[in-house]
């Protein structure tokens, strides 16, 4: 399943979006995932500040 932002604990840092290598996050008012794009490889939930990203 792809990862999964919590937009209310979003700070829209862009770590997520700096380290995910195939481009699949956006950041907008907070981070955004194409779930077709995502290739559930992790490094956006280990980046996060706040732990706003699962991947479930």
């Amino acid at each position: 399943m792809p990862a999964k932002v919590d937009k209310d604990c979003c700070i829209a840092c862009g770590a997520c979006a700096e380290e995910c290598p195939v481009g699949a996050i956006t950041v907008e008012s907070y981070a955004v995932v194409n779930e077709n794009d995502c290739i559930e490889c992790g490094h956006c939930v280990e980046v996060c500040p706040n732990d706003c990203i699962t991947l479930e």
